[in-house]
């Protein structure tokens, strides 16, 4: 059986996530998204379900992190949820008696304008996962925590006002992360990250992207990341259509790969199909 990591604990949106990616595998639940990396980059678990990017608040910077710094591993598939907040309280709990706000921090981004308008003077606390939040939040009398309706039915707790994000679709994107990554579908993307030398000149970024432009290869994604070794340094990752082992494509992200002094493949992998 496919042993499955996921951001824990039960109740989060990676267990969503996990569960429909692999509704028959062996499920772990671990506490950060560097701890899934590291069950799977030590065979303790197959494969691992993270976020990766938020329609509303952009990409999770720590799946990143892992991904360019922190492992070898690769992306072999990914998966889009659509994300629903709720505020759920220890039950009998009232909208006047709430002082703190529990949540992970992409959740309390997302629903930032309710809390503003009806909690204005509420702590706001961030929790490790959603899930984590809404057990820390049952355990007093003066907090809720924003979640999902899993984890009201996990905790005990009341659903207290329903759908609170502020803005609709709230879709989040989850990567799927293994040793190896997809074998050539046909429809497939390919996710790569890479920087150049400390020399600073102009055209450095135009040159790389050129290459898959002249081939009439589509980037459907590029943002940056600080390179955490200098300020103003950035590691470009980029999403392109097209699988790895495809001969155009292939002759890319070589060419792109000698004008770097940084270049990694984060994998090729099926798009998602809704």
């Amino acid at each position: 059986m496919t042993r499955l990591a996921y951001l824990g604990p039960p109740g989060t949106f990676s267990e969503e996530a996990a569960l429909r990616y692999g509704p028959q595998a062996e499920r772990l639940p671990l506490p950060s998204i560097s701890a899934v990396a590291a069950a799977v980059a030590t065979g303790m678990a197959d494969a691992g379900v993270v976020p990766i990017e938020n329609s509303l608040e952009g990409s999770v910077p720590e799946t990143l992190d892992v991904l360019v710094h922190e492992s070898e591993l690769a992306i072999c598939s990914e998966l889009v949820l659509p994300i629903e907040h709720h505020l759920l309280v220890p039950p009998g709990l009232e909208a006047s008696q709430v002082r703190v706000i529990y949540s992970h921090p992409q959740a309390l981004a997302q629903c930032r304008r309710f809390i503003e308008r009806c909690f204005p003077k509420a702590e706001l606390v961030a929790a490790l996962s959603t899930a984590a939040a809404v057990e820390e939040a049952m355990a007093r009398q003066d907090a809720a925590a924003i979640g999902t309706r899993r984890a009201a039915q996990l905790y005990g707790a009341q659903v207290l006002a329903e759908s609170i994000h502020d803005r609709r679709p709230n879709l989040t994107r989850f990567v799927v992360l293994a040793r190896e990554d997809h074998p050539p579908t046909g429809r497939d993307k390919t996710s790569l990250a890479f920087t150049f030398a400390t020399e600073d000149r102009p055209g450095l970024l135009v040159a790389a992207l050129t290459e898959f432009a002249s081939r009439r290869i589509n980037l459907s994604k590029i943002e940056s990341r600080p390179t955490g070794d200098r300020l103003g340094t950035y590691i470009f990752l980029v999403d392109v259509d097209g699988h790895r082992q495809e001969p155009e494509l292939a002759e890319a992200l070589e060419a792109v790969r000698r004008q770097c002094s940084f270049f990694r493949i984060l994998g090729s992998y099926p798009k998602w199909q809704p």
